[in-house]
């Protein structure tokens, strides 16, 4: 089975755990650092895996169905595109294997609670911000909410099998990591308990224990691991063609209730049209939104040197060269120091095998190495201040003297029917 940012035990746990059909020799990894070379515990896969489930590097994957005679390659990627799904297909095809991808109805577990699901067609499409926009919409209701998070366990995974987040001493007590923190953060901020961890069957028993409706906050662009009982898929309307190039994107649009036209103050409103109408005819059944992205700056960084923070997984795998930190700096005056020449170990590796990547510094921190390279790429930068858009705390993470100034965005909603409307129909269903 192939992984990335672990939708893999998801499939394994729901689909193939306590099998004897199937015998699962290993999971190949792509993208986590520190994770191949581990393996799955036995007190997670299970009495048929008494030794547990190696992981080894995706490279390792040809090797592996030699060796083992493997007769099937379950991919368990997002955030690809369609061509690269069928490059993997190919070299699985090639060894003599078949080739697998676990739908909906052979993974999404059923709620006895509401769900509202948001999912995006990319990472960077300001996803996490409209599950905000949507949880404090709920809340405006008079419903009790309460998030689950797509998994982002990269630490000992006995102690991560379920994770909840009341506080930000939630937050320190499970020691995450940079991405974890900014994805839970600002729920947490504003009051809202997040759950995430490993076995997403008991994830959810514990998610039911606390709220009214479950808001399912999706990771990458993959598809809920919850049956919604209302789904917004949410679309770049800065990055228009992304709704059918990209694996699960393109399913999380057709799969869509509703589908939520994000960005729209960063283009005209010609190409918000177009974009509107290729929706439609992508999947012509869902209702169409449309919102803006309300930047707040905390400080004036105008004629100022500034070293631009972008959060990592939107400018490495998302494909975007800046972001909102990027633009803001600009926008205010401000003088970006490009920090590539600056670069130190994880953080130079990143701008080589992301060669798209801008003048701005990936918020990377998926280890303490991650992060010490960060610290030092930040402290090499000659800057007077660091211009931070990591929904995550970074002044608190890292030992730096330049002062940090952040950048943070809510989403307004700007066209459609009201989410409070639609929202509250989730209520008045017979």
């Amino acid at each position: 089975m192939s992984l990335k940012r672990l939708r893999e035990f998801h499939n394994f746990n729901v689909y193939f755990r306590d099998r004897p059909e199937y015998e699962v020799v290993a999971f190949t990894a792509a993208q986590i650092p520190g994770i191949a070379g581990r393996s799955y515990p036995t007190s997670l896969a299970g009495q048929l895996y008494p030794n547990g489930i190696p992981i080894y590097d995706e490279s390792e994957l040809p090797r592996i169905i030699d060796k083992h005679g493997v007769d099937l390659v379950v991919f368990s990627y997002s955030d690809v595109s369609h061509e690269e799904v069928m490059h993997k297909a190919s070299l699985a095809l090639a060894r003599g294997a078949s080739f697998m991808l676990l739908g909906p109805r052979a993974t999404m577990l059923k709620s006895q609670r509401k769900v509202v699901a948001v999912t995006g067609v990319k990472t960077g499409v300001g996803k996490s911000t409209i599950t905000r926009l949507v949880v404090k919409t709920l809340k405006g209701l008079g419903v009790d909410v309460v998030v689950v998070r797509h998994p982002m366990p990269y630490g000992v995974l006995e102690k991560q099998v379920v994770q909840k987040f009341a506080s930000e001493d939630d937050v320190e007590k499970h020691r995450c990591s940079v991405e974890e923190r900014e994805e839970i953060e600002p729920h947490v901020r504003e009051g809202t308990v997040v759950f995430t961890g490993v076995d997403y069957g008991l994830v959810l028993k514990e998610a039911e224990k606390t709220a009214e409706v479950i808001v399912w906050d999706g990771g990458n662009n993959d598809f809920p691991f919850f049956k919604p009982d209302l789904h917004l898929t949410v679309v770049d309307a800065t990055r228009p063609g992304l709704e059918s190039a990209t694996y699960p994107g393109e399913t999380n649009v057709l799969m869509a209730d509703v589908l939520v036209i994000h960005k729209a103050d960063k283009t005209s409103a010609e190409k918000l049209e177009k974009l509107a109408e290729n929706l439609r005819k992508i999947n012509p059944r869902a209702e169409i939104v449309v919102t803006a992205s309300k930047t707040v700056v905390e400080a004036d960084v105008r004629g100022l040197r500034v070293a631009v923070v972008e959060d990592g997984p939107s400018v490495t795998h998302g494909g975007m060269s800046v972001g909102v930190a990027y633009e803001t700096a600009v926008a205010a005056g401000a003088v970006v120091v490009d920090p590539r020449p600056y670069a130190v170990g994880s953080i130079a590796e990143a701008y080589m095998q992301y060669s798209h990547i801008g003048p701005v510094i990936p918020s990377l921190g998926y280890t303490e190495m991650q992060l010490k390279d960060l610290e030092k790429t930040l402290k090499n930068v000659p800057a007077d201040v660091i211009v931070s858009s990591s929904p995550a705390d970074l002044s608190k993470l890292v030992a730096v003297e330049k002062p940090f100034i952040r950048v943070w965005f809510e989403a307004v909603q700007v066209g459609g029917r009201p989410l409070s409307e639609i929202l509250s129909g989730l209520f008045t269903k017979t």
